[in-house]
């Protein structure tokens, strides 16, 4: 089953001429060739606009999905992203999981932007987390009125599917949306908008809210109900072998996220070195979680904070990145050497915890003896990773806090007009060429709870975030799309050296009376 020949020094080869060798493992590319959104900028008042609405009706959103039709809906059996649908009769090489990576190298005119964020539910009445009861009729009201196929497990409703957008359940009912990949930040926008148009319509019938922060700030690991959807309960069951706070990530985090393509190895080792030195800037601009349990916790990002301590071994900063040896197949090394969490057989979970994905790959796996891995049980391993970057066949950037609407446009915008641009790019690796190790460690350790306070050599991480802002701007001028004003929100913040956080804590101590309830009203979508 090798897709290529031979592992050269360069490993990315045309993305079309590997995806024929692939396509019938069933997995697909990321960039899809997206219209143009004809969307006004909306971003100039406080409140959300949902006038972009319409610029969503412009998106070319249309794909064909395998599904069992039921009247005008369509239940797509799935609940990881690849299902079993090819079983592998004969062993992967290494070849062919640096070939899979490397099929993600795409022109810069087919790059795209994936932008996915998570939010809290809860009951108005008595700001209790949602329960799966309110979940589940909350996810069918929005398929039935909005016409989104319904994702199943089992009897069990889990998310929606819209074209390439989708909506998915985190462990603790975290409510999450994984964006379109689109050509420009006002489509994305645009996306987000009506997401949260379509969620609240719904949801407001069912007295139900949803916050926009990175951690739980009320209610405890006992109070959040864990979702119907077997992975999780996997996960549950061994986060507490390998760290101190996976079920707080687990059920009280909520992160934005973007995702970015690259055109080859050499663009991928850059933007992968550039968005992991600059991760602890991201955490600090965005940082939106001083509250646990009705009271600080004593960090401005919980959590971020959170995974320092959940499964070192999936997790952090992968100095090895920066080595002059990295690419491809050095990520592969490392993600074979990422514990196992699960194999997806006959839309069936099976616990594969703590086991090697080296050892599936001899046939050799406990769980399943005799039995090879295809591409789709390493796609699904890849997403079980969880480092400040990680590479799929794109690049995600998840070092931001979950937040309220604006940050959720500028959270993208950031990270295009940083890495899209090649000077805005070239000047990011300049400044941090000389950063160490140890400083890139120290300032991912201290940012959490100093934010952009926290000194770095002859002065503040806030000078550095300064700088980079500015670029991010400069980066998204040349781009050409009028984009500059999403950054609005993280201009404010290097402006005033002032996290999100901060404010929120500025007022807990005064206008709130030290009682977190009012941050429901304060970051409600």
């Amino acid at each position: 089953m090798a897709l290529m020949s031979q592992a050269g020094s360069s490993h990315c080869i045309r993305s079309e001429m590997i995806q024929c060798k692939v396509r019938y493992n069933g997995f697909r590319s990321i960039a899809n060739n997206m219209a143009e959104s004809k969307m006004k900028e909306f971003f100039g008042s406080g409140q959300s606009s949902w006038n972009s609405l319409k610029a969503m009706q412009n998106l070319n959103l249309d794909v064909v999905d395998k599904g069992e039709r039921r009247g005008h809906q369509v239940i797509v059996s799935a609940s990881p992203p690849t299902e079993d649908a090819v079983i592998a009769t004969e062993p992967l090489t290494k070849e062919d999981l640096v070939g899979y990576l490397a099929s993600g190298c795409k022109p810069k005119e087919k790059w795209r932007i994936g932008t996915e964020h998570e939010k809290f539910g809860f009951e108005f009445g008595t700001l209790r987390p949602m329960k799966y009861e309110q979940i589940a009729e909350l996810l069918n009201g929005i398929s039935e009125r909005f016409d989104w196929d319904k994702i199943m497990e089992g009897d069990n409703i889990i998310g929606l599917k819209q074209g390439n957008q989708s909506i998915s359940l985190e462990p603790g009912g975290q409510f999450e949306l994984s964006g379109a990949p689109v050509e420009t930040l006002h489509q994305t926008c645009a996306e987000v908008n009506s997401h949260l148009y379509q969620v609240k319509a719904v949801a407001e019938e069912l007295g139900i809210g949803f916050l926009g922060i990175g951690f739980q700030p009320k209610w405890g690991l006992k109070d959040i109900p864990m979702m119907p959807k077997g992975r999780y309960e996997i996960m549950r069951n061994y986060m507490p072998k390998v760290g101190s706070l996976g079920l707080d990530m687990m059920f009280r985090t909520c992160t934005v996220q973007v995702n970015l393509d690259f055109s080859s190895e050499a663009d991928m080792i850059k933007k992968f070195r550039a968005g992991l030195a600059l991760q602890p800037v991201a955490t600090a601009l965005f940082a939106n979680s001083p509250f646990t349990e009705g009271k600080p916790n004593g960090y401005l990002s919980m959590r971020s904070q959170i995974w320092t301590d959940t499964d070192n071994n999936r997790s952090g900063m992968l100095p090895f990145v920066f080595d002059d040896s990295f690419g491809f197949e050095q990520y592969v090394d490392y993600a074979l050497d990422v514990p196992m969490y699960f194999v997806y057989r006959k839309k069936k979970y099976i616990d594969c915890s703590g086991l090697s994905f080296r050892d599936f790959m001899a046939g050799k796996l406990p769980s399943l003896p005799g039995e090879y891995p295809n591409l789709n049980d390493w796609e699904n391993h890849l997403t079980t990773i969880f480092p400040e970057v990680r590479l799929k066949r794109y690049l995600e950037m998840r070092g931001a806090d979950g937040g309220p609407w604006r940050r959720l446009c500028a959270l993208p915008a950031f990270w295009v007009g940083l890495l899209y641009d090649e000077i805005s790019l070239q000047n990011i690796l300049d400044i941090t060429a000389d950063w160490t190790q140890e400083e890139r460690q120290m300032l991912r350790n201290k940012v959490p709870k100093s934010g952009l306070k926290t000194p770095f050599r002859d002065g503040l991480l806030k000078h550095v975030a300064q700088e980079v802002v500015k670029l991010a701007k400069d980066g998204l001028e040349r781009r050409g799309f009028k984009e500059t004003g999403f950054l609005n929100e993280v201009t404010e913040v290097v402006r005033t050296g002032v996290t999100p956080a901060e404010k929120l804590l500025e007022l807990y101590h005064g206008k709130w009376g030290k009682n977190v309830d009012p941050v429901f009203e304060e970051l409600l979508y």
